[in-house]
């Protein structure tokens, strides 16, 4: 778009902000001229379906906002992107309220490669962040690019997990895109950048604001092809981007825990409302099917390797340990080791990355 004709759509962007539904009506009514537009009169506004209200913000200044948009599009790496744009994402364009304008930070050809949304609970447990990590080093390696909202817990080790396994990720941001929230994720968000895409319908100086998560998850979930559900409570921002990806016509995927962790009682919830079980990313895989046969070799799970080099005790402790949260006292009691040998063990087993920590003094297989 001219400088000239993105200047005006811009000025149409913010003062319409964020009632789409005007904006979006002024350019149908103007064949989706923005200099028209912009340079309607009243009664031609009216016309359009505009309000009163609308009208009036249409005539106010915005000009420092304009001019900051184009002053962040003209650095490096970063671009603003219409939704009539050649690169504004296909799959994006078919949800009815789709994003107008998005800011762009890295790669713009990843929005053509197919992608995978991984997203589950900010406070995971370290056996779903494992899991987390692997699902999406798995299917990134297959040639998918993982996409998530760059949240503490699942989000962040869904982008880890892509990025080492020498993958594609995109991150959607709840803010601008020279805003980074968590800022603790502020590393995780230029590593991302380098290798992959920024994305955000929120102007630059954008803060956080608690309404704009679910504007967020419309976005993962619509880029995806399938969104993955890793840990999620019974009321989580997660299962509202499930709701959303199966309104999109999207598929969706979750991952079961145990009956004993809170944290799985969503994804055991969307099992029972038709999501498919997935245990290992081939289960994504084979459950998409010939549309994601060009990218998925190499995406069969990989077993997990024998631990090796134990002894017979170790190797009993482990076993007794299974895949749910447990403390010492019970491992005494179905090991017959002593208090002693336990801690010993499991301070050899956490070294060998076999087990973690987990909350209230209890210990889980990995």
């Amino acid at each position: 778009m001219p400088t000239d004709s993105l200047a005006d759509f811009l000025h149409l962007f913010h003062a319409l902000w964020p009632r789409r539904g005007a904006l979006v009506r002024l350019l149908e009514a103007c064949d989706g001229d923005s200099r028209r537009a912009r340079a309607a009169d009243a009664p031609a506004l009216v016309a359009a379906g505009l309000d009163a209200a609308a009208i009036a913000r249409l005539g106010r200044p915005q000009r420092a906002r304009v001019e900051r948009d184009l002053e962040w599009a003209s650095r490096p790496g970063q671009r603003l992107i219409g939704c009539d744009d050649a690169d504004y994402p296909p799959l994006l364009r078919e949800l009815p309220d789709y994003p107008l304008l998005l800011y762009a930070c890295g790669d713009p050809d990843l929005l053509r490669v197919p992608q995978i949304a991984i997203v589950g609970s900010r406070h995971c447990t370290p056996g779903g962040a494992q899991i987390a990590f692997d699902f999406a080093g798995e299917l990134a390696g297959a040639g998918l690019a993982i996409v998530s909202g760059l949240a503490l817990g699942i989000d962040g080790q869904a982008h880890r997990g892509a990025l080492a396994a020498g993958g594609r990720t995109l991150a959607v941001m709840a803010t601008g895109a020279d805003r980074v929230y968590p800022a603790r994720h502020r590393a995780l968000a230029r590593e991302i950048e380098a290798g992959g895409l920024l994305l955000t319908e929120f102007p630059p100086g954008c803060e956080a604001a608690r309404h704009h998560f679910p504007r967020r998850n419309r976005i993962i979930s619509g880029l995806a092809v399938a969104t993955v559900v890793i840990e999620a409570a019974q009321r989580s921002g997660s299962l509202i981007t499930a709701r959303l990806a199966a309104e999109q016509g999207r598929e969706v995927f979750a991952v079961p825990g145990s009956i004993h962790n809170p944290l799985a009682r969503g994804c055991h919830r969307l099992i029972r409302d038709g999501a498919r079980l997935a245990e290992a990313p081939a289960d994504v895989v084979d459950g998409l099917g010939p549309l994601l046969d060009f990218v998925c070799a190499g995406a069969a799970a990989r077993p997990p390797e024998p631990a090796a080099g134990l002894d017979d005790g170790q190797r009993r402790l482990l076993d007794a340990i299974g895949y749910d949260p447990v403390d010492c006292d019970i491992l005494v009691q179905r090991t017959g080791l002593t208090i002693a040998e336990v801690s010993s063990m499991l301070s050899l087993l956490e070294l060998n990355d076999l087990i973690r920590s987990a909350p209230g003094g209890c210990v889980v297989r990995i």
